[in-house]
């Protein structure tokens, strides 16, 4: 107990207020009476429904941490309550979040897919197929760029389509060794 207090009132001995029960009780008679009002004020001040309920919730924080606005008048804590909410806004406004931020609609550049792979995948395979015979290098690029079948293939090289399937067979057997000496696949 503290001198010169009626042991009937508990007290926080560090702060010297109400205790932190009391102090509950009193915020939230406090938000009741004067939240949706102080609300009202700082949409009023900045047109930002979002903002304005950070404002209130700040405001009563601070209200929290000084016991002693809890404890007085309406008319008192109602003027407090209103000064650190416009406070609260001009630093808001002066700060340099609001002073280097340019607010926009438009979105920035979207993201575009990479294709910086698929250019190296193309360059590995096309220096691959430098390294293939001209008879294999043909089948393999009409039969896979061109998607013509085996028996068309075979109608424009004037060959047999055994012929043709075999090209092909060795052909990528040769394809798969070239891109394992670049390191593209695995053995």
């Amino acid at each position: 107990m503290t001198p010169g207090r009626p042991d009937d009132e508990p007290h926080d001995d560090w702060t010297g207020a109400p205790m932190a029960d009391d102090r509950a009780a009193l915020l939230r008679e406090l938000h009741d009476v004067h939240a949706p009002s102080l609300w009202r004020f700082v949409v009023r001040l900045t047109g930002d429904d979002r903002f304005a309920e950070d404002v209130v919730q700040e405001t009563l924080l601070r209200a929290w941490r000084r016991p002693q606005i809890l404890t007085e008048d309406e008319a008192g804590a109602r003027a407090w309550l209103f000064t650190v909410a416009r406070n609260l806004v001009i630093d808001d406004r002066r700060s340099a979040r609001v002073t280097r931020e340019v607010a926009s609609d438009d979105l920035p550049e979207r993201p575009s897919a990479d294709h910086a792979n698929a250019v190296l995948d193309a360059w590995l395979v096309s220096d691959s197929l430098a390294q293939l015979s001209d008879d294999h290098r043909q089948v393999i690029v009409r039969a896979y760029y061109g998607r013509r079948t085996v028996t068309d293939i075979a109608k424009e090289l004037d060959i047999p389509a055994g012929t043709v399937k075999s090209r092909l067979h060795y052909g990528l057997r040769a394809l798969k060794l070239a891109l394992q000496e670049r390191g593209v696949t695995k053995e």
